[in-house]
């Protein structure tokens, strides 16, 4: 063969040597198509609500590859079913094309709980959606905060922020109904417990404010009740009117008072 080469001209060495490569390339890209099946498209069939292993039996049936992307959760739908995919059903991609599918969990993972405590309620239930909670019920409390959130409830007990808690947990909210319409003469509280004025406070709708125990109270809910603002009657001898959703602060010291004349009876009366 060599000697046949060597006894022809130059220009047909080259121009075989062209149409052999011609031919290879050509051979190559048969073969390459035949491997890839270049051109072969598939419609993607529907995985979206079906568990996990239907879902990847359909899809390996049809000729495609399966793997989970993610996985979130969802109490609307069952545990370990396909919340999404992609590509998406219906669209036309080459046999062996991987899907990619995210999964529903299981089981709810723990979020921390945010603190609604002083937002608005429009705020506070944008919040509970955003961490995948639920508003189990509102309940009104009187407050000058009308429609703010006083207290945040979860099983009927106060959970504090960053309490561990189950997504799509219900939560309770207490809201603000603001001052209420009926006044009445402010309490006299001169010498109960902070316990004691505390029970009496909520049994009336109003509030405390600032509770300010002297230097020789250990406990606050030890103290005793010595001044409060607003008093029962003014300087002159005139009751105080308030109303539900005000607010009542106190001073406490470790000693009972000692009062020089009932305050409850006697009008204008401190209590000293």
């Amino acid at each position: 063969m060599f000697k046949f080469l060597t006894t022809k001209p130059l220009w047909v060495n080259i121009v075989a040597g062209i149409v052999l490569l011609l031919l290879l390339l050509l051979l190559f890209l048969g073969s390459l198509a035949l491997l890839t099946q270049h051109g072969k498209t598939m419609k993607i069939p529907s995985v979206t609500g079906l568990s996990y292993a239907d879902a990847k039996k359909s899809l390996e049936t049809s000729g495609f590859g399966v793997q989970i992307q993610d996985s979130v959760y969802s109490d609307t739908m069952a545990p370990l079913r396909v919340v999404k995919q992609f590509p998406e059903a219906d669209n036309l991609v080459k046999v062996n094309r991987t899907v990619y599918l995210t999964i529903n969990r299981s089981e709810a993972p723990f979020i921390q709980m945010p603190n609604l405590v002083s937002m608005s309620f429009r705020n506070a239930d944008m919040i509970l959606r955003q961490y995948g909670l639920r508003l189990e019920d509102t309940v009104f409390k009187p407050d000058f905060a009308k429609n703010s959130v006083l207290d945040q409830l979860y099983k009927g007990e106060t959970i504090k922020p960053g309490t561990q808690v189950r997504q799509g947990s219900s939560i309770t909210l207490v809201l603000g109904s603001g001052i209420g319409g009926v006044g009445f003469i402010v309490p006299d509280l001169t010498g109960l417990t902070y316990q004691q004025a505390k029970s009496r406070i909520d049994s009336l709708g109003l509030i405390f404010g600032a509770v300010v125990p002297d230097n020789n109270v250990r406990d606050t809910t030890e103290g005793f009740i010595y001044k409060q603002t607003p008093q029962q009657y003014t300087d002159d001898g005139r009751p105080n009117i308030i109303h539900p959703g005000q607010v009542v602060s106190i001073w406490l010291s470790a000693q009972r008072p000692v009062r020089r004349q009932d305050s409850t009876t006697t009008p204008g009366g401190n209590g000293y």
